[in-house]
């Protein structure tokens, strides 16, 4: 139990005791269903790692307490014959970026334990905790080199000058000065800082001097927004880190995707770009285990965020470059070489589900591995064991073995078991239906828990965002569709056009046709779901955030009355507007087909829902962060304005604190509750 200090409004100062065991009341326990409070109660694993002998892995979990919007991380070790896992650390603060140190019997690990984010390592056991670096900046990730000598991290370095610099006679003044483009990104402004790469010799457990690798560059490593630790890797040797980087600022970021994968060479500190003249994105390098290749994940088309995730590998003495999956029509992610670098596992999506794969270098053939309704984030291999974290619809993230050969499975975590004993989740079922234009489209259909066919229930159409973003087996922390199917809905969700999974054909139909195809095949996916005799046509609903609320923006203007309710979450409703005050510009100009003042006009503009806001008829609940840069809230405030004006129900839910995502566990669960009151009021 671990406590803080809360301020009422009267200024009276009370203690709050903050509760992370994750345990029901006895009232949820008798209700017996997922709730919004018991979702904050599941503990969150991830960043599972292979120990270097393969007999156990080290993983975190991080719980909340709603009460008090406090999280704890800490770290676990299990073995991979299973058994009852062991916590290392000790549930008092937040102990995560866990890594085996690879010549002794430590465990390397981040924590604020002392200030600032700083590397520490304990033994096996969870004793020993020692601090071994002091960096000023505090550390964001690390990795030890594979042969000890070495310690690689991230740490932002502040290049830019701020304006009270500038004007050192008025340091009260908050104004930014920009100049260029890019000055904010997804959820945060531009603080004037980098994430750059900084690498120090590692020996008798002593750190020491650190070399920034990217000295004086502004740009980051990591790439921007979200600061992959992926995006870097060792060499087998220990000479040399590749790293991925977009180096380029304001308005040429903005316009372009074309990220390069660059070497370090640690003993004479020079920089090579392996990826010069390839335009796309080039991610997530990783070496093979004799070091003569590397392997690599490319698009190839400029500009464009949701190309094919190609598969490329480099002789690393010729330079030579092979295409691998010119022939597989698939992405592919989380690249590993197996251990006498034959193979090269990897993850790809295929119809709506995450999967393992291997391809073999010599015979140049695919193979897929695991099989079944779900999604596995990631893996590690060690000979013939295989450990990856899997989820789906109805299980939050766990860690499963999976044998080589056959890709059955054993659970080896049960992180919320304590919960599931007490709550019953919904069945999925996998629907296919035709669409518009004589095609099949996946369905995924979610019941409620106590699901009676003799009876007539509500139903949701729940569109998706990104607009490239398969609806697969992943479990939501927000869009839950075992919570909506708790509340006594039927939940369906199409994988409509410019989703992957089935094929860059399918994914690629939706660039330039955002009111087009995709929207026939959400009606297509209505009218079926609605003809099914356990769903009341009279009561349907549809909700969706980002592409989705786009969705919903849309469909309130073209539905024809099939709808009885509509909720948007941070959707598009101007896209004029959204042009010139989103951040990416690539992302606009290649899926609107550029800005709306060429001539002749792109086609995209007409797809704008603002054009079409006078044949709205529909309740609409419209959801926003302020601090949502990838598409400002002022979007959602247009649509609700047009719709308190054309006097139709309306309610409008703004999140001062929060981004594109709602995530503090407070504001979460009111959004919840919300969502569904807005639901049972239109349609039960």
């Amino acid at each position: 139990m671990l406590s803080f200090l809360a301020s009422s409004c009267m200024q009276q100062t009370k203690t709050i005791d903050s509760d992370f065991s994750g345990q029901l009341t006895e009232e949820e326990i008798s209700n017996g269903v997922m709730t919004p409070e018991i979702m904050w109660k599941f503990g969150r694993l991830g960043d599972a790692q292979l120990s270097p002998d393969g007999l156990g892995v080290i993983y975190n979990v991080t719980r909340y307490d709603s009460k008090t919007n406090k999280s704890i991380t800490d770290i676990f070790w299990i073995s991979t014959e299973g058994g009852d896992p062991i916590q290392l650390t000790n549930g008092s603060g937040k102990y995560y970026n866990p890594r085996w140190n690879p010549v002794d019997p430590k465990i390397g690990f981040l924590s604020a334990e002392s200030g600032s984010t700083q590397i520490w390592q304990m033994n096996l056991d969870g004793s020993g905790r020692t601090q071994i670096s002091e960096f000023e900046n505090g550390i964001n990730s690390f990795e030890y080199s594979p042969d000890g000598t070495h310690i690689m991290f991230t740490s932002d370095v502040k290049l830019d000058r701020i304006p009270v610099e500038m004007y050192p006679d008025l340091p009260l003044a908050t104004v930014r000065i920009i100049v260029d483009l890019m000055y904010r990104h997804w959820n945060d402004w531009h603080d004037y800082a980098y994430s750059h790469i900084f690498v120090a010799p590692w020996e008798k457990e002593q750190l020491g001097d650190a070399t920034d690798i990217m000295k004086d560059e502004p740009w980051d490593s990591p790439l921007s927004p979200f600061f992959d630790g992926s995006e870097i890797s060792w060499s087998p040797d220990g000479k040399t880190i590749a790293y991925t980087c977009k180096k380029m600022k304001g308005k040429e970021y903005a316009i372009s995707t074309n990220s390069d994968i660059y070497l370090y060479h640690i003993e004479t500190g020079e920089t090579e770009n392996i990826t010069r003249g390839m335009q796309g994105y080039d991610r997530y390098p990783v070496f093979s285990n004799d070091g003569k290749k590397i392997a690599w994940q490319s698009m190839e088309t400029p500009g464009y965020e949701a190309d094919k995730d190609r598969l490329f590998i480099m002789d690393m003495e010729t330079g030579e470059k092979v295409y691998i999956t010119e022939e597989f029509d698939q992405s592919v992610s989380s690249l590993t070489w197996s251990e006498n670098d034959d193979q090269i596992w990897f993850i790809s999506g295929v119809k709506a589900t995450y999967q393992v794969y291997t391809y073999n270098i010599e015979s140049g053939s695919f193979h897929q591995v695991t099989h079944g309704i779900h999604n596995y984030s990631s893996f590690a291999i060690h000979g013939n064991t295989m450990i990856g974290t899997k989820m789906s619809m109805s299980m939050p993230t766990e860690i499963f073995s999976v044998d080589i050969e056959t890709g059955d499975e054993i659970q080896l975590t049960f992180t919320n078991q304590h919960i599931f004993d007490h709550i019953t989740m919904g069945n999925v079922e996998e629907k296919w239906i035709k669409t518009t234009d004589d095609k099949e489209m996946l369905v995924w259909v979610i019941y409620p828990p106590k699901f009676d066919p003799a009876k007539q229930y509500p139903a949701l159409l729940f569109c998706p965002g990104g607009p490239q973003k398969a609806v697969s087996q992943s479990f939501s922390y927000r869009w839950n569709f075992q919570m909506m199917a708790a509340n006594d809905y039927i939940v369906f969700t199409p994988n409509r056009r410019g989703v992957p999974t089935f094929g860059q054909e399918w994914v690629e139909q939706i660039s330039g046709d955002y009111g087009g195809q995709n929207m026939l095949d959400y009606l297509s996916a209505t009218d079926a779901m609605k003809e099914e005799p356990f769903i009341d046509e009279n009561r349907l609903g549809a909700v969706g955030a980002s592409y989705g609320g786009y969705s919903i923006f849309w469909l309130a203007g073209h539905h024809e009355k099939r709808f009885k309710a509509f909720i948007a979450h941070c959707g598009i409703f101007n896209f004029e507007s959204m042009y010139g005050e989103t951040e990416e510009m690539f992302f606009v100009n290649y899926d609107y087909e550029g800005p709306y003042w060429l001539d002749p006009r792109p086609k995209s503009y007409a797809y704008s829902p603002h054009l079409y806001v006078q044949n709205w008829d529909t309740p609409i609940l419209i959801i926003t962060g302020q601090y949502d840069f990838r598409i400002p809230y002022t979007q959602s405030m247009q649509a609700f304005n047009a719709a308190q004006l054309l006097g139709i129900p309306s309610k409008l839910l703004f999140f001062p604190d929060e981004t594109h995502f709602v995530l503090k566990p407070q504001n979460a669960i009111l959004w919840q509750r919300e969502f569904f009151s807005w639901l049972d009021q239109w349609l039960k």
